[in-house]
């Protein structure tokens, strides 16, 4: 018999129990990247996240035969309700063995919490940050996970869903990336070079971690703004701004950061990482007592880079700001500062479709693909 229990996620023993469930199930999955239990603590904490500062969420567990067998998150995004005039619901931190009762009741409960709150589509997986990743894994399961950058499940996911009544809302894809393969046309470096000559847009390629700080506010801003026709866009408060922003430093190389400025201002930006995931699968989740060290290791060792977050503000895309941004996507690939072999470009939505497009013709190449799901309340 399956049973379902909301959990309280100010009570320690109980949301241990909640976050568990995902280490218990992937423990053995070598594609598998741990996050870090202090993160899987603050994301749903509702003291420590500023997402609910705005917003609410509920905490299910499903329970069988005496064992946690299955968990979801429900929640309602209220500013994005509000920016698109909807009543739409979110569902996260999904996760099951492979038995359709125990995905069909925690999703029932999800229904009913959605309900309750006159809300009238159940959507996700969705988080409750901008880097939280979207979707349910539906191509490309023998890859490994990028960090925590995008989700990660096994290959019976969508069949749950979709017998639970799901359908599905958009696609986001990620594309692969051989150094070797990756070059951009002339043509695009000499757009580049001359947007740049002419001054109106500028290439900030950062000096120092210290330098790259001081424009961390002005950065949060623009991602927040280079989205707005997104299909996730919302306005941020100033919390999740500096949320997303200072969770982004925590991993970030100041020279695989670049900014695009005018007139000052920020109005685009190419965010990369490099690919700690080996270090982090070590760690199973705890930073002590070696785990950072062996992650800051691992920054010089990988021959990974993530490029999860390039964005230039719509009124930009005409005027040579693509040109900038690709050409200086390249110049993070090729570096001579790194061992970069592989790139990945994580998570781009379908329906930005000349930005799968432009990837494609530069050598990109679809090899993962995330579903968002949906269903009527």
């Amino acid at each position: 018999m399956v049973t379902i229990e909301q959990i309280d996620p100010r009570n320690k023993a109980q949301a241990k129990r909640f976050i568990r469930i995902h280490f218990k199930l992937y423990e053995n999955c070598p594609q598998w990247v741990p996050p870090l239990l202090t993160d899987c603590e603050t994301q749903i904490h509702p003291d420590k996240h500023p997402y609910f500062e705005h917003s609410e969420a509920a905490l299910f567990i499903a329970s069988k035969d005496g064992q946690d067998v299955g968990r979801v998150a429900v929640h309602e995004n209220r500013p994005f309700n509000k920016y698109h005039n909807t009543r739409k619901a979110n569902f996260y931190l999904f996760d099951s063995i492979d038995d359709q009762e125990v995905a069909n009741k925690l999703f029932e409960r999800a229904l009913e919490w959605a309900k309750a709150r006159n809300l009238d589509t159940l959507i996700g997986p969705k988080g409750f940050a901008a880097l939280d990743g979207y979707g349910i894994l539906v191509e490309g399961y023998q890859h490994r996970q990028m960090m925590n950058m995008m989700n990660y499940n096994y290959d019976y996911y969508p069949r749950l869903l979709e017998n639970a009544g799901f359908s599905k809302e958009v696609d986001f894809v990620s594309c692969y990336i051989q150094k070797d393969s990756y070059k951009i046309e002339e043509r695009i470096h000499r757009i580049a070079q001359r947007v740049e000559e002419r001054g109106k847009l500028k290439v900030i390629r950062f000096q120092s971690k210290k330098h790259m700080l001081s424009y961390a506010r002005q950065l949060g801003e623009a991602y927040n703004k280079t989205f707005i026709n997104n299909w996730e866009y919302y306005p941020f408060t100033e919390r999740e701004i500096k949320f997303v922003v200072d969770n982004v430093m925590l991993v970030a190389d100041y020279r695989l950061i670049k900014m695009i400025t005018h007139q000052d201002n920020v109005v685009g930006f190419l965010l990369a990482f490099p690919d700690i995931s080996k270090a982090m699968q070590r760690a199973k989740g705890r930073l002590l007592p070696f785990g950072l060290v062996d992650m800051m290791l691992e920054l010089k060792r990988t021959d990974w880079v993530s490029l999860n977050g390039t964005g230039i503000l719509p009124e930009f895309q005409g005027v040579g700001g693509n040109a900038l941004m690709y050409a200086e996507m390249e110049h993070t690939v090729n570096t001579h500062n790194f061992n970069f072999v592989h790139a990945e470009l994580t998570q781009v939505a379908e329906t930005a479709v000349q930005m799968r497009r432009d990837l494609e013709n530069l050598g990109g190449k679809p090899y993962k693909n995330h579903r968002v799901y949906r269903k009527s309340v």
